[in-house]
């Protein structure tokens, strides 16, 4: 079973469930003070006991550097090499260790998308903890204002809004989309045949940039949602909405103005 979402809580509390992530005991608890230490100890008794349940026999301490090496690349494309360098371990093993946080959920491999074109594609995944909460913990954030002064604070809200999205749009396929010359999407995905595409940007007022030109042309897509923290729904191309988060919850037809 999974942690909370937004659906399952109101709107006005989507802060609360960012900073806490989705665990019942985390989201509920009576101050961020509580929940952080709640995190705390669940990660904790995570890794001394199941962790070694799922077949991982490595010391305690090197698989919570394992964890915190992670939660510094959240929302990057996976690299395996510094990561195996700097504990010691070999590419394969750093890997499997990746795959099994994966099948427990604890972490979100996004796949690249990549098709029959001529510009050279990333074909690596990102990597997201699912669960911003733990995400906050490793990286010592007890309060919203530690999280809105971190260098971390976008990579997290992207992550945390990526969760939302596959998980309110019953996305069961979704993946990301980036070109060595630097053009990106955040999200991509197929409804009914067509493919549409999802940016986050925590800013004030976004606006067009080449990469979703790029993306419009090269994917063709149907139409691209730009989520933002803001109140304010505009159009900035035909095919180019920017969509306030709370919008999310009334699913394709509120983020793309098309049936699902």
């Amino acid at each position: 079973m999974e942690g909370f979402d937004l659906s399952e809580i109101s709107v006005g509390k989507a802060t609360f469930l960012w900073l806490r992530g989705g665990f019942p005991l985390s989201f509920l608890a009576k101050n961020d003070k509580d929940s952080f230490a709640w995190r705390k100890s669940f990660i904790k008794t995570f890794l001394e006991r199941d962790m070694q349940q799922q077949g991982i026999d490595a010391p305690t301490v090197t698989l919570h550097r394992y964890w915190s090496m992670l939660a510094s690349s959240h929302g990057q494309v996976w690299n395996s090499s510094p990561i195996a360098s700097s504990l010691g371990l070999s590419e394969p093993t750093v890997r499997k260790y990746l795959d099994i946080l994966t099948g427990i959920f604890m972490v979100r491999q996004l796949p690249p998308w990549h098709g029959n074109m001529k510009k050279r594609q990333v074909k690596s995944p990102k990597i997201y903890l699912r669960d911003t909460g733990i995400l906050h913990s490793f990286l010592e954030l007890k309060s919203e204002a530690e999280i809105l002064r971190h260098p971390s604070c976008g990579a997290s809200w992207e992550g945390f809004v990526l969760e939302q999205l596959i998980r309110l749009l019953e996305i069961d396929q979704p993946y990301f989309w980036a070109t060595h010359q630097g053009a990106e999407i955040d999200l991509v995905f197929y409804k009914g045949g067509r493919m549409y595409g999802c940016e986050i940007k925590r800013a004030d007022a976004p606006k067009m940039t080449p990469s979703m030109r790029i993306a419009l042309e090269d994917l063709s897509l149907e139409h691209i949602a730009v989520i933002y923290p803001g109140k304010r729904r505009y159009s900035i191309n035909k095919k180019v909405d920017v969509v306030p988060f709370d919008k999310i919850l009334g699913g394709m037809k509120s983020l793309f103005q098309v049936d699902a």
